[in-house]
């Protein structure tokens, strides 16, 4: 999707969809549009008036992309899911995330269609599929137009893609994290799977016990039984002579085929003597290795019921037993033993005992001698043939060493397992079998591919059933030992069916009934169905080619329908361990690669099962392949696997891993791939990780063209995901690197990155900040070096204003460590700006404390000190200095709306004043502090709040009595008592709360004036003249006690800084972290909000049919609403606070309510409950301006503005325990002197996503939610105040103003700014108090002025178009039904009046309070009215108390409240 340009910054359209979340708001929509030119979107809170009774259309819920080139990377999990076509021709570009501009890849490019349902229609915008008629006002005569001339506009098809597209805004990762990434160590905790202690098995004893030709004693044999030893029949004249040595010779050959690098030594009918030599030389020559004992004890009596085995003498005339206590000794530890012989349970239940002994004699060596050198016997692994009182099997179609067979030759033995066992009819026999054509280690042949499947077979079973860790010892940590349990894993399976039951230590579960050994049987029963064919075609008599095993590929087909199906579960899939194996295939590579990209996008617990299972060394062999169609997804996996753990650089830098992704980031470099942008962002992040605290990584990609390459792409309009990670590649490569920030310098990188300091997205205007701030600290500071600095710093001041927390985040950031570097100069700006705030307090005293401080606004410091400053020689060294205009950011950050910031500010502003006192300037400094502190104590005892005002009096916090003792002074003390320095900062811009709260005769001696008692004049003797003042300029004023009253709802997982902790700098920026998380997040797979049948995803279905059935009921009363009374009760409560403003959600019983000081109160006013009470924390003296509903749609948001010029967002704002700050920023920053203030008004457009904001201003800005800063600032064009705001919320292009002189100005957001007045009526005399553009119905423009004229126009005309007196007395209120042809106005003697667009008179009436509380002269405060339901609300002033009151026109609907 594509950006319009709009001041700078465009605004969503909707012809694009991506496949990554971070390309727009959150929208619901039905389908995709074409864009047309100059119109703008629209929600369900800015379309026209519906059918109600139409057709319904479908939709679908998910998230629209609405920028794919300006939203961030980071953007938060709404993303759209892509599933791949199966086979290894898929083309890649069907699975990763895009930046698709044709929308969704159709169903036969892999993606799938998700489910539909009916969606919710809007209540503003049009409906039906024609143009509006006969349906604003059901039951009057057709009206066929629009006012303002709009309707052809609005029946357009673009408007009608408008009403079924619904934003959602501030609902981004980055508001719901803050910027911070997660504190919850378990959300991606790395789990160890590198071997750190692989151990090889180098020596091999192979003791074979036979005496050949004499029967043991306790052995009775059967005639025929089992004969072969090791595939060798000992009884055939032809080797009978020779039969020991072959016998010896062919085990050594088969376990060979284990491991060919082991070095084995046969033992054949060993003595007692010889096996304790060999025992011993073997733990001589392996060291801390392992060691395999293999016995066959086939020709000796059975293990005793202690567990000794068995040799002879050495004249073979006797058995001699061998203790395991003396085995344990002879071999020690690490070792591996398996026993083939009768009864071999009783050695794995005793082994253990002996090792216990054993440990318990060395601790006891050590104790008495700590430099004892003790023989470890713990790490030892043994497998058994049978248990306690089993016989080997004597079947003679069986091997005699059947166990031994299944454990080195595997494939022979389940053959031969297979015939014997089949019970259907064949052709084959025993020796037919043997002569299976290929070898095991051709995977090609029929033999091979067997040993292959049988591989991936074993090792899923035991993935499934053990333990990780103990996975990780037994099959990953040595090949001998993985060699032998997978066969073992056989073996539980043939002989249990022979009625033995093998032993291992460390013990392993039953695996003989897991149903993979059924694939198996299917895989051997296909193999030898070819096998008589393969024969004659291996004979020369008939041509045939093996058909092979469809195994794998019905594998991965299991693995895709686990990803789609249970992946949520976050269930380890079984296919895992032979995706492994697929990958050794180059036919079915690249499917098997794609699957695991999905698999590994599941999150850190996939890619953690993914390593542990042993794909690390797989991934890794690949980049050295030159394969065109891997680089794609092997960008994805590397991306995924460096997002979980950074490890891996070491192997990365070996063999020049890195060259794989650096030159695919080179912009010259083809990808075969439509989104190459994503994937050279991938690129971009595995470089930086790369690089991160790794020098020798800095080092090698500081020699190739990873600089000039970032800063290409830093200016790629495309993709912000690129930009973003361009920026932080830069920042990992020179951070503590001198040579490449030199080569940065070199490049101009560092003015290349500034030009990104308006970049629409915020991540990337972070990522530059970040970039910045590391590539500050060249060790040697000359000139060039701090005249580069010094420039930076200087460019960065105008991000000051940024709305976006995480870009003021960093900013700080930056300021810190500028700061930290030139502490000096920034001491000298500190004590300077001390000098000029202490100017003022020297001549300050209670005489001098005029009235007309009580009304002085909001004045940034910033600007205050250059006012105060008259005499260029008066200036000091710092003025007009970088230094000293940093310092004054900072200390007007220092009082920021958003707690984060405000504390990291005060850090700065801790330390350098820490610093201050600690110099020479300590005692100039300490005289200046206590100046300004009995100045602002002489202050604090006249000063009174004003309602509209905020004074700009330097004031600190109180502080005990000035000392001459400079060690006592008041910012040592302020340390001792962890006072924060930066906290008495908010008092020099806003006053302090603190010190009024905290002097006991502050309020007692507020001197009553007459300004006072003019002030306090009952509202019926005011005169006329005063209709140019603001309708609440002589209400009383509020008590400053009155304020923070309430729970002050701070940002998610918010920590506040400890006090008690010194400030340290610079602070630590957290951004790179959790622009990581990122990559650890699902993008491919749709979230679960979006999932049909999950329970967001139902939640919001029922939302949707709520609003639409709300629109319905609410259609028909329109027109009864402009003829009926309105005088039916239908609420009263009490607020506990004077109500100020009020404002009704759409849809939601919720009506929000904000007093005269800085309460919020949330009310179901369906069942009178207050849900929720909390402060908006605005300073004291200022007030709340406005409430919005923003979100309406969906999960609702709430918009407070109040009269510091400060915007802040709540989430979860019905919940007293779950209310959050999403975001705030101060919108209005210079607000002017005035003595009638209006403060801050804005109005907010839901389908532009925008807020215009004016009051007390020059000019009305324009923010955008999307990006997140002041996309225009628009001339006001008068000297006077803006009293209100209203714009149309369908198009939103044009706003309407109105003035404290009474002029209203039309302005159309299309034009350059000093032309976007286009209109301007100066009809009204007086002050305006509302001015008001319908949402709905004929979209009629009323305004209202403080004479009682309300006026109702069409911006085509110069004139009104009606004029309606609606009261002789003052007018404090007017409310326009978004709809209905009403409109009501509040007045100064308690009456409330209901007119309808015709000015005839509907309803007049006084509400009511209480019966003891009944005041018939207060002022009406505030009228609201519902925006569907004609419902208004209503309170007078001096009481708390909220009166609900309805049209007669719905009772005699029958209509309820729902």
């Amino acid at each position: 999707m594509n950006h319009q340009s709009d001041g700078g910054v465009g605004r969503p359209q909707q012809n694009g969809v991506s496949h990554h979340r971070h390309d727009g708001p959150s929208t619901v929509h039905a389908g995709s549009s074409s864009t047309l030119e100059g119109e703008g979107s629209v929600s369900s809170s800015s379309t026209a008036d519906e059918e109600h009774d139409g057709p319904q259309r479908l939709m679908s819920v998910q998230r629209q992309t609405s920028t794919p080139n300006l939203r961030p990377s980071t953007a938060p999990g709404r993303k759209e899911p892509s599933s791949p076509d199966i086979g290894p021709t898929n083309e890649w570009t069907s699975l990763t995330p895009t930046n698709q501009q044709e929308g969704r890849p159709k169903p036969t490019e892999g993606a799938k269609m998700k489910p539909q349902f009916l969606r919710s229609k809007s209540d503003f915008g049009p409906r039906g599929e024609g143009p509006l008629d006969k349906h604003d006002y059901p039951g009057e005569e057709a009206e066929t137009w629009i006012r303002h001339g709009w309707e052809d506009t609005y029946s357009s098809e673009f408007m009608h893609q408008l009403s079924v597209t619904f934003f959602m805004y501030f609902t981004e990762k980055r508001h719901e994290t803050s910027g911070n990434p997660k504190d919850d160590p378990e959300a991606f905790a790395l789990q160890e799977w590198r071997m750190r202690d692989r151990l090889k098995t180098v020596s091999a004893a192979l003791t074979i016990c036979l005496n050949l030709g004499v029967d043991p004693p306790d052995v009775i044999k059967t005639n025929p039984c089992a004969r072969t030893e090791c595939w060798v029949d000992p009884t055939s004249q032809a080797i009978s002579t020779k039969a020991m040595e072959l016998i010896g010779k062919n085990l050594q050959n088969q376990y060979e085929s284990l491991s060919i690098r082991t070095r084995y030594r046969q033992y054949l009918d060993p003595s007692v003597e010889e096996t304790k030599k060999f025992c011993i030389q073997l733990r001589r020559n392996a060291k801390d290795e392992r060691i395999l004992f293999h016995y066959n004890g086939h020709g000796v009596p059975k293990p005793t019921a202690s567990g000794e085995i068995w040799v002879f003498n050495k004249n073979f005339t006797q058995y001699i037993p061998i203790s395991l206590y003396d085995l344990q000794a002879w071999l020690g530890a690490p070792s591996l033993f398996v026993y083939d012989c009768s009864d071999a349970g009783n050695i794995v239940s005793n082994f253990n005992r002996f090792i216990d002994k054993h440990e318990t004699e060395n601790a006891e060596l050590r104790a008495k001698d700590p430099n004892h050198q003790s023989q470890s016997y713990g790490d030892c692994i043994q497998l058994a043939a049978c248990g306690r009182k089993e016989t080997l099997p004597t079947n003679p179609d069986l091997p005699a060493d059947l166990f031994t067979c299944c454990l080195t030759t595997p494939i022979a033995i389940a053959l031969r397992f297979f015939v014997l066992q089949n019970p259907l009819p064949h052709n084959l026999s025993l020796d037919d079998i043997k002569k299976l054509p290929g070898t095991s280690q051709e995977r090609r042949t029929p033999m091979g591919e067997l040993n292959w499947i049988f591989t991936a077979i074993t090792d899923t079973i035991a993935w499934s059933m053990l333990p990780r860790s103990l996975f990780k010892k037994l099959f990953r940590q040595d090949l001998m030992v993985a060699a032998l349990f997978r066969n073992f894993l056989l073996s539980q399976r043939i002989m249990r069916v022979h009625h033995c039951h093998p032993q291992s230590w460390p013990k392993l579960p039953d695996t003989h009934d897991h149903p993979l050994w059924q694939s198996w049987d299917l895989a051997v029963e296909m193999v030898l169905a070819q096998l008589p064919q393969l024969l004659e075609a291996q004979n020369g008599k008939i041509l045939y080619e093996y058909r092979h095993s469809s195994f794998f590929t019905e594998q991965l087909t299991a693995f895709e329908v686990y990803l789609d199906r249970d992946a949520t579960s976050q269930k380890a899939p079984e296919q895992l361990p032979v995706l492994l194996q697929v990958l050794l295939s180059q036919v079915h590579r690249l499917r098997a690669l794609i699957l695991l990209s999905r698999f590994l996008d599941l999150g850190p617990w996939a890619v953690n099962l993914a390593l542990s299972i042993g794909i690390f060394p797989y991934v890794l062999k690949l980049l050295q392949s030159a394969a065109i169609e891997l680089k794609p997804v092997m960008i994805f996996i590397w991306a995924r696997i460096l997002a979980v753990d950074q490890s891996c650089q070491a192997d990365l830098l070996k063999d020049n891993g890195y060259n794989y992704f650096v030159n695919i980031l080179n912009p010259v470099a083809g990808i075969p791939i439509k989104n190459e942008e994503e994937h050279r962002a991938m690129c971009a992040f595995i470089v930086a990780i790369f690089c991160k605290g790794f020098h020798q990584g800095q080092v090698v990609c500081l020699g190739t063209t990873v600089i000039s390459s970032c800063l290409v792409h830093l200016h790629d309009a495309s993709n912000p995901l690129l930009r973003q990670w361009a920026c932080l590649c830069l920042s990992q490569i020179w951070i503590n690197y001198p040579d490449a920030k030199w080569q940065g310098i070199r490049e101009d990188a560092p003015q290349r990155l500034c030009d990104l300091a308006f970049d629409p997205v915020p991540e990337v205007r972070a990522a530059m900040l970040y970039a910045l701030n590391n590539f500050m600290g060249i060790t040697y500071v000359t000139n060039e070096v701090a005249e580069r600095e010094e420039g930076l710093a200087s460019t960065l001041l105008i991000m000051t204003n940024d709305g976006n927390i995480m870009v003021r985040k960093e900013l700080l950031v930056f300021f810190s460590t500028f700061v930290k570097r030139y502490l000096n100069k920034f001491l000298v700006a500190a004590y300077e700006q001390l000098e000029e705030e202490r100017q003022p307090s020297l001549h300050t005293s209670n005489d001098e404390v005029s009235e007309s401080m009580l009304s002085t606004p909001v004045s940034r410091p910033a600007s205050r000190g250059t006012e105060r400053i008259r005499d260029p020689s008066s200036r000091g060294v710092s003025f007009d200095t970088t230094f000293a205009a940093v310092w004054k950011h900072v200390l007007i950050m220092s009082v920021d709306p958003y707690p984060e910031i405000a504390d990291n500010a005060s850090t700065i502003v801790d330390y350098v004043h820490g610093a201050l006192l600690k110099s020479t300037l300590a005692a100039a400094a300490q005289a200046a502090i206590d100046d300004i502190v009995r100045g602002s104590l002489r202050s604090t005892h006249v000063r009174a709040p004003s309602g509209d005002a905020i004074t700009k009096i330097p004031q600190t916090p109180p502080s005990p009595a000035p000392s001459t003792d400079q060690k006592e002074g008041y910012f040592s003390s302020g340390f001792k008592r962890t006072a924060s320095v930066a906290a008495s900062l908010k008092h020099l811009a806003f006053g302090s709360s603190q010190s009024i709260e905290s002097s006991p005769s502050a309020h007692a001696r507020i001197p009553s004036s007459k300004s006072s008692q003019r002030l306090s004049a009952p509202p019926r003797t005011r005169a006329h003249a005063e209709w140019n003042v603001p309708p609440d300029q002589h209400d009383p004023l509020s008590n400053a006690t009155s304020y923070l009253n309430a729970k002050v709802p701070l940002p998610k997982n918010f920590k506040s800084r400890n006090h008690k902790n010194e400030p340290v700098l610079p602070l630590v920026s957290k951004f790179l972290e959790w622009s990581i998380e990122y990559f650890r997040e699902p993008q491919m797979k749709i979230p679960e909000a979006e999932e049909p049948g999950s329970l967001d995803y139902n939640e919001r279905l029922w939302r949707l049919s709520r609003n639409e059935r709300i629109l319905a009921e609410t259609q028909p009363l329109k027109a009864q609403a402009g003829t009926h009374k309105w005088d039916v009760p239908s609420g009263l409560f009490q607020n506990g606070s004077q109500p100020t403003r009020m404002f009704f959600h759409q849809f939601e019983n919720h009506l929000a309510v904000s007093d005269d000081r800085d309460g919020i109160c949330i009310w179901d006013w369906k069942k009178q409950n207050r849900l929720n009470r909390f402060s908006n924390n605005n300073p004291i003296g200022s007030k709340m301006n406005d409430v919005r509903f923003i979100n309406e749609d969906d999960q609702a948001l709430l918009m407070t503005g109040s009269s510091d010029g400060v915007i802040k967002v709540y989430r979860n704002y019905e919940s007293s325990r779950s209310v959050e700050l999403v975001s705030s920023w101060r919108a209005l920053t210079d607000l002017v002197n005035s003595n009638y203030n209006a403060g801050l008004v804005f109005d907010w457009q839901q389908g532009q996503g925008k807020a215009i904001v004016a009051g007390d201003v020059k000019v009305i800005r324009v923010w955008n939610a999307l990006t997140e800063v002041c996309t225009n600032d628009i001339p006001a064009r008068s000297g006077s105040c803006i009293t209100s705001l209203t714009s149309d919320q369908v198009a939103g292009n044009v706003f309407v103003a109105g003035f404290g002189d009474g002029a209203l100005r039309v302005y159309d957001q299309r034009q350059p700014a000093r032309e976007a007045m286009v209109k301007v009526w100066k009809d009204h005399k007086q002050w305006i108090t509302n001015v008001h553009m319908q949402r709905g119905g004929l979209r009629e423009l009323v305004s209202a002025s403080r004479n009682g004229e309300v006026k109702l126009w069409d911006i085509r005309m110069d004139r009104p178009l009606r004029t309606i007196k609606t009261t002789k007395d003052t007018l404090r209120s007017l409310s326009v039904h978004e709809h209905a042809p009403v409109f009501a106005v509040g007045t100064a003697h308690h009456a409330v009046k209901v007119f309808n667009m015709d000015g005839t008179p509907l309803s007049d009436f006084e509400p009511y309070s209480s019966f003891l509380h009944q005041n018939r002269s207060a002022p009406i405060s505030i009228t609201c009215l519902h925006p569907h339901r004609m419902m208004l609300a209503c309170s007078s002033l001096n009481d708390n108390h909220i009166n609900l009151v309805s049209c007669e026109g719905k009772q005699k609907a029958g209509m309820e409240f729902r």
